[in-house]
């Protein structure tokens, strides 16, 4: 967390591919050059493979074996999520209101990221196709697109992110969530036992 609180806010790009990476050597490599390419500042989650980012990334970034995801997500410094889009990777990000680069690789990823980027409007794919591989240069112009600031399409993408975070946090404090726990909570104190 000391190394977010250097950067400036909404400068970090987090990348995280969750707990298994299930992408080719080959593709991480792009990757790994065109993230460091683009100039952007990275904070990545890997387990595996941290010794080829770290050599990767250079002086710009921060690789890590294991985070607290959603307190890295509501850091003002972080700026954009690359995700896989697993379900829970999906909700912390649009809870912590940050836009989406999306890479799924499986399963439900695949709709999540459809939701992240067509319905929702707060991401970029990054891989339009699963088998194609997606060259460095590429990853380079997207990222750096991804992370302008100053872009149209970045501040739309933003206000649209955090006003889904507006609504998450609306049903948690004190909205829908908790009229719900605590109406639950009712229905057990004072329902009647069946005979």
């Amino acid at each position: 967390m000391s190394w977010l609180d250097d950067q400036p806010n909404d400068s970090v790009l987090y990348i995280s591919q969750g707990s298994f990476l299930s992408i080719s050597n080959t593709q991480l490599d792009e990757i790994i050059a065109g993230v460091h390419s683009s100039g952007v500042r990275t904070f990545w989650v890997a387990r595996e493979t941290s010794s080829l980012l770290t050599d990767g990334i250079g002086k710009r970034g921060i690789v890590v074996p294991w985070c607290d995801q959603l307190r890295v997500l509501c850091h003002p410094s972080v700026g954009g999520f690359w995700s896989h889009c697993g379900w829970n990777s999906t909700k912390e990000g649009a809870f912590a209101g940050v836009p989406f680069l999306t890479f799924p690789i499986v399963a439900d990823q695949f709709t999540n990221s459809k939701q992240i980027v067509e319905d929702w409007k707060i991401g970029w794919r990054v891989n339009q196709e699963s088998e194609n591989l997606v060259k460095r240069d590429e990853i380079a112009l997207l990222v750096q697109s991804f992370m302008d600031l100053d872009s149209y399409d970045g501040r739309e993408m933003r206000k649209r992110a955090m006003g889904i975070r507006k609504i998450l946090q609306g049903a948690i404090e004190g909205g829908a969530i908790q009229g719900n726990i605590n109406k639950f909570i009712q229905d057990i104190m004072f329902s009647r036992p069946r005979q």
